[in-house]
């Protein structure tokens, strides 16, 4: 029988993390795989924050298989109190004898203290394995957890020229059914979806998922608070967030009294007389969002680069021209002013729904 190796072994173990893409946050996708005698005697994967951790699944199904066995798991095990035991302890009561790694936790609790316990307690470990894969999987949770700020994706849907409306504001509609369709899947592995009050009052979207039961946060950005009260992202499952300047004294205006009834109001930091974009940030880092998907306007997302806040981009291109100095770009903002300053992107890919083109691609830091 043909050996197979440990980045054979691995590749199920991110396979089973995959499985809660979208369902795990604050924490981590994590998956693990038990083998014994060249056989996989457990599987596991961390289901939702607050549900057992990988390695603990994947021993229950071992049972008394895992003593002398080899554990694979995608992240480094934990060995600190969360809203579950230390998995390190388990891991040695098992009488598992080898722990395979994926790549070390960035989490400053453990980062590296996981490893160190089960060496201490003669356990043969090896780390650094399908690393490139792992991280991408997590890059949401490893930004959050080192920088406690939130991922940050753009998503914009724009005609050949750059814009994402008419002059008139009308927009309805640039992509094609395939891109919105995709553009609403991918909604769900975020904790919120963001958008500019312009683009509240301009279209009015419900900003749902369609195809999932998870509701993403709605987080307006909102300076003046002039978010109508019956606007449609009050309706459906999923709070509302609506990041604001503090209110001056005397000028608490009756929509801003209806609106503390139907959302969260996060009153952030001011810049420049409009919401400090840093601090509304923070702050929902310090309600549990990790991610962010945001989806316009111009002005909000062209402020996020101008302030170097993205962190990744999704622009899905229409062969479309719509022209016009006063139509509606879809990166505004203040921008460069020498092309040395323009924001590089990395890891660029290019897929094709029906006739759009969406560029994928990561900002280089």
């Amino acid at each position: 029988m043909i050996k197979k190796s440990d980045e054979y072994y691995m590749h199920i173990a991110l396979k089973l993390a995959l499985k809660a893409k979208g369902k795990t946050s604050p924490n981590p996708l994590v998956g693990a795989v038990i083998v014994k005698d060249g056989q996989v005697v457990g599987k596991g994967f961390h289901r939702q924050a607050g549900s057992e951790h990988a390695e603990i699944v994947a021993i229950k199904e071992a049972g008394a298989k895992a003593k002398g066995a080899t554990l694979y798991v995608t992240l480094e095990p934990c060995m600190h109190f969360g809203r579950t035991p230390p998995c390190t302890n388990r891991i040695i009561q098992s009488g598992i004898r080898e722990v395979v790694i994926g790549m070390i936790d960035p989490n400053p609790l453990n980062n590296g203290k996981g490893l160190n316990m089960l060496k201490q307690n003669n356990i043969r470990v090896k780390f650094g394995f399908l690393q490139d894969e792992l991280q991408k999987i997590n890059e949401a949770f490893i930004k959050f957890i080192t920088t406690r700020m939130p991922f940050i994706t753009v998503k914009v849907a724009q005609s050949l020229d750059g814009r994402i409306a008419a002059y008139t504001g009308d927009s309805k509609w640039i992509s094609s059914d395939k891109s919105r369709a995709y553009a609403h899947r991918i909604r769900k592995d975020y904790d919120a979806i963001m958008v500019g009050v312009n683009t509240v009052l301009r279209d009015d979207p419900r900003l749902d998922t369609w195809f999932s039961r998870k509701h993403p946060v709605k987080v307006i950005v909102d300076s003046n608070l002039s978010t109508p009260e019956n606007a449609n992202i009050f309706l459906g499952k999923s709070p509302v967030v609506l990041a604001t300047l503090p209110a001056r004294q005397g000028q608490e205006t009756e929509n801003r009294k209806a609106l503390i009834q139907k959302a969260k109001i996060l009153e952030v930091k001011e810049k420049s007389g409009q919401v400090n974009l840093r601090d509304a940030l923070k702050k929902l880092a310090r309600l549990g969002i990790t991610s962010v998907i945001v989806e316009g306007g111009g002005m909000l997302i062209g402020s996020l680069f101008d302030e170097k806040l993205v962190d990744k981009i999704m622009f899905f291109i229409s062969p479309k021209i719509i022209g016009g100095k006063d139509a509606i770009g879809a990166v505004m903002g203040k921008g460069i002013s020498r092309m040395d300053q323009a924001v590089k992107l990395e890891s660029v890919k290019l897929r094709r729904f029906s006739e759009d083109l969406l560029v994928e691609a990561y900002i280089k830091k």
